[in-house]
């Protein structure tokens, strides 16, 4: 078998009018025997869509006429016959990612079996999952919510438990009073009247759910080290389940104090990047539970290794996701794989119909727990009509 060209696609929805910042770029890489394989560059949302489209094209004019089942040679010669791939970094390896994930689907296609098996086969059946991101409001209607009071931030955790979960993730401090995203300052030592907002979102939500639901308090790196320790210490009593991006991935010495000065387990990656990223943290067992995300951290390849690094640490896995439906598919394969799994990311925006009418298949958890696909290869592809209507490059 033979790649014989790779597509790259700018998926068109009509979901940018509620944010124009989600823009999911899917690869499609073609052999010559027939068999197409998809994967996802994992830039859908803040800034660098556009980057990794063209890096995905780049890296797609080395592949032609390689064999896709080998994908570890193709994974090491994007990475070390590239130049800037040693150098790593986010737009690099999230071209790499999307390309690798397409070789895992075109595998598994090959050999009729879901990707799962090809990682060893499942360890479980079912796939905890957590609702993510509740500051935008959970349910039916929320597309545009700015979570302000914290009885609606309560109200937002009610619905999301009502639908079954019994682990949910939230944002509390970088929304301000008047319903700004990110616009506020959280350098430096922070005012409590800052901190106070934050906490008592917070205790609405425990209060609303009670003591047996989990809650993710998540920080997106927007405060310090300083703010990280103020908040994560007034935090500790509401039985808070993970402290996710505290601090900055870029100085990991930065992130140990943090785990060193706050009572609570420590979550962080999204913004690291391959297992070289990872090494320190596990070394210097600063992060509990660490989050890969497979669109861009190098894919299912690397993905692997770094969970089987972190299980000897210790170190539990929940694959970051915030992406399209091709990247959900691909980490409920990983999931499902590996033994020290910890639980699942569902986005708020995974859930609106303007992204998951993208791909053939509508994946979605019942009762807070998702099934893994058992199609061959990812058992998830765009649709014929996303493909028509969205810019796409072929490389050949």
């Amino acid at each position: 078998m033979k790649i014989t060209s790779v597509d790259i696609i700018d998926v068109a929805n009509d979901f940018r009018s509620a944010t124009s910042k989600w823009r999911p770029v899917v690869v499609r890489i073609n052999t010559d025997e027939g068999i197409s394989g998809f994967g996802e560059v994992g830039l859908a949302y803040g800034v660098g869509a556009s980057a990794g489209f063209g890096m995905a094209k780049d890296l797609a004019q080395i592949l032609i006429g390689m064999d896709p089942m080998k994908n570890e040679a193709i994974w090491d010669k994007m990475q070390k016959k590239t130049f800037w791939g040693q150098g790593g970094g986010t737009v690099f390896t999230a071209g790499m990612s999307g390309i690798d994930i397409a070789l895992w689907d075109i595998k598994g296609k090959a050999l009729n079996v879901p990707v799962y098996q090809l990682l060893g086969g499942k360890t479980r059946d079912k796939i905890r999952t957590y609702a993510s991101q509740l500051q935008f409001g959970w349910g039916e209607g929320a597309d545009k919510a700015m979570l302000v009071e914290p009885e609606q931030y309560a109200e937002a955790a009610r619905i999301a438990v009502a639908e079954g979960y019994d682990a949910i993730k939230v944002d509390t401090i970088a929304m301000d009073e008047q319903g700004n995203w990110n616009q506020r300052n959280l350098n430096g030592v922070l005012p409590d009247k800052v901190l106070r907002l934050g906490y008592n979102r917070l205790k609405a939500m425990r209060e609303a759910i009670g003591p047996d639901v989990d809650i993710i308090a998540e920080m997106h790196a927007f405060t310090d080290t300083t703010a990280a320790i103020q908040f994560g210490r007034m935090i500790e009593e509401l039985g808070i389940y993970y402290y996710e991006e505290p601090v900055s991935p870029l100085n990991p010495k930065q992130m140990k104090k943090v785990a060193e000065s706050v009572n609570i387990p420590i979550a962080s990656g999204e913004r690291i990047y391959t297992r070289w990223g990872y090494r320190p943290f596990l070394e210097d067992g600063s992060l509990d539970v660490i989050q890969p995300d497979i669109c861009t951290c190098g894919g299912i390849t690397d993905v692997k290794k770094i969970c089987d690094m972190a299980h000897v640490y210790d170190v539990t896995v929940q694959i970051h996701v915030c992406g399209g439906p091709i990247s959900t598919a691909a980490a409920l394969h990983m999931e499902a794989a590996i033994p020290n799994f910890i639980i699942h990311e569902l986005h708020r925006y995974a859930l609106l119909e303007p992204n998951t009418k993208t791909c053939k298949y509508n994946y979605l958890p019942k009762g807070g727990f998702y099934e893994v696909p058992e199609l061959p290869g990812l058992g998830q592809e765009l649709t014929d009509e996303a493909i028509k209507i969205s810019d796409k490059v072929t490389v050949k």
